[in-house]
């Protein structure tokens, strides 16, 4: 099943309507940005990888946020419910973070699931020196 899915860095394949839909109708977080907000975030982010089918369609990915020098935080990362259960995300995780200009990096993440997966790439809970100011926006 491996071989099936391709995982890529190349922010010109990043289909941002498979992007939108999933943030739109399928993840908990951050529903109230606006398909304009979506598409301005992946276009502009400091990397984007994509998860994609035998067809060559988008099927998962995740983009971050980095002055490209220290730190890196990681948003939307998602895989599409008919394609979950195949270690897509692991795949997606070590080609941002381990195979990426910033392996070195400090990485952060707001999450209210999946802690195992990402503790499994070394993120754990915030030691005393991370502050955090929630939005004032809820979803």
């Amino acid at each position: 099943m491996r071989d099936a899915y391709e995982v890529d860095d190349d922010p010109l394949r990043i289909d941002v309507g498979v992007v939108w839909q999933f943030l739109s109708t399928e993840a908990y977080w951050n529903r109230w940005r606006s398909r304009e907000d979506v598409e301005r975030q992946w276009r502009g982010a400091w990397r984007v990888v994509g998860v994609y089918g035998s067809d060559g369609a988008m099927v998962g990915g995740a983009r971050a946020i980095s002055d490209g020098v220290s730190d890196a935080y990681l948003g939307d990362m998602f895989v599409v419910p008919p394609h979950r259960g195949r270690g897509l995300a692991k795949r997606l995780l070590s080609t941002m973070i381990d195979e990426g200009p910033g392996r070195d990096f400090r990485w952060m993440l707001v999450t209210s699931d999946a802690h195992g997966l990402y503790a499994q790439f070394g993120f754990a809970a915030p030691d005393e020196r991370v502050m955090v100011r929630p939005p004032r926006i809820t979803n």
